[in-house]
């Protein structure tokens, strides 16, 4: 996991489909110490990377829901937020999510809006695969049709925030972690 220099193509994420994925690596305090391949750090000893989740809205206010692909390597199967990425070394936030909403959902954002800037969790996914992460949550307004990625998701659906708020809290065990502890703290899913 030794740092990469930070290349034009590094910094865009995935500038080049055939490329590999980088993350910036971080120390406890969220300073970035570094980055490393995407594709070698999600071990049963994952280091403290930056990422982002995602919770897209429409102009109905309903919310985007999504079924992570089988072919996943962490938390395959499971309903969770709209989508999540990591921004690349030198990728703001913002950028991040834009790139990802048209890579992941095949669609375009606007709007994006912070909604725990702080959220940081850890958690254990039952093949051993951890994910540690500073990963500020965000919602956003969808602006084009939805044309999802099947390797990134299996199934979608738009809910009402009260109706997200209402299955988290019976159902948690049908959810990933992170949708778990971010819906609590959402104004979105309060009203």
């Amino acid at each position: 996991m030794a740092p990469h220099s930070d290349s034009p193509a590094a910094r865009a994420g995935t500038a080049d489909p055939g490329a590999a994925e980088y993350v910036v690596l971080l120390d406890e305090e969220g300073t970035p110490i570094g980055s490393a391949d995407k594709a070698v750090i999600h071990t049963a000893d994952t280091p403290l990377h930056l990422a982002f989740s995602c919770h897209l809205v429409d102009d109905d206010g309903r919310v985007l829901l999504t079924r992570r692909a089988l072919g996943k390597l962490t938390w395959p199967g499971v309903w969770t937020n709209s989508f999540c990425g990591h921004p690349g070394p030198g990728e703001n936030p913002v950028e991040a999510i834009v790139r990802r909403a048209e890579q992941e959902l095949g669609t375009r954002v606007d709007s994006i809006e912070p909604a725990i800037p702080d959220f940081r969790y850890r958690a254990v996914d039952d093949s051993g695969v951890v994910e540690n992460e500073i990963c500020p949550v965000f919602t956003a307004r969808i602006r084009a049709d939805l044309n999802p990625r099947p390797d990134e998701i299996c199934a979608h659906h738009w809910a009402t925030p009260q109706d997200v708020r209402a299955a988290v809290d019976a159902t948690p065990f049908a959810f990933s972690p992170w949708m778990v502890a971010q819906v609590p703290k959402m104004a979105l899913y309060s009203r």
